[in-house]
């Protein structure tokens, strides 16, 4: 299988160097308001967000943060593929209220500093198992214990899991892919998180060709850019 942990798998690429970018430009933004809580979502599926999820945790790790991998995509969640894992996860903490208890759902990865949840068992009411207080209560106890927690969500356009989600964490990334993401798509994620009021730390161009700029980072602010 291939190995998607480009940042671990190969450091110095200009993959790795670009991830190394945009969780420089994450960290700054949140410290701007003391966060500590990322969600990683897209427009639809196929546009890298689980990849970019997770070499993100991998960046944050090297950096000696304590990090914590969370997937709450219930639907189609794949992170379990990635880290070659799988048991209970996300999904069975929020139906068995067993937040005290969390630490038996976390699972090591072989990156020091990063520890993992799957996605776990698919429920039928997703949506309104991750819009619970149990996403909160889970939220303010793992925050105590980890000095960066991503959530790896669902896409937005067509579904209403990811964009309820956006009330617990600080900051949310787009992922789009180049030549993939269609433009009105793309404006129409922005414009949902914008009308929840959502703050949006930015949007990654995911995908690029190699030939292309390293750079995959593109700052939100009002609008979006391309280099």
């Amino acid at each position: 299988m291939f190995d998607e942990l480009i940042v671990k798998k190969n450091p110095k690429s200009s993959i790795a160097e670009a991830i190394r970018v945009v969780r420089t430009n994450i960290q700054f933004s949140l410290k701007l308001n003391k966060g500590k809580t990322i969600l990683i979502t897209s427009s639809v599926k196929g546009e890298g967000k689980s990849f970019v999820s997770s070499n993100l945790a991998v960046s944050f790790a090297q950096k000696n943060l304590k990090v914590l991998l969370v997937d709450c995509d219930l639907r189609l969640g794949r992170l379990h593929k990635i880290f070659k894992t799988n048991s209970k996860g996300f999904s069975n903490l929020l139906i068995e209220d067993d937040v005290n208890d969390y630490k038996s759902y976390i699972k090591e990865t072989k990156i020091e500093n990063l520890h993992f949840i799957p996605r776990g068992t698919v429920p039928p009411n997703p949506s309104e198992l991750l819009d619970s207080p149990v996403t909160k209560k889970f939220i303010a106890t793992v925050e105590k214990n980890y000095d960066v927690i991503i959530f790896d969500g669902t896409p937005i356009n067509g579904l209403t899991d990811s964009l309820a989600f956006t009330k617990f964490v600080d900051k949310v990334v787009v992922v789009s892919a180049c030549n993939y993401t269609k433009l009105d798509v793309l404006e129409n994620t922005i414009k949902n998180l914008k009308n929840l009021d959502v703050d949006i730390a930015g949007v990654v161009l995911n995908k690029v060709p190699h030939s292309s700029s390293s750079s995959y980072y593109y700052y939100y602010d009002g609008g979006y850019y391309s280099k």
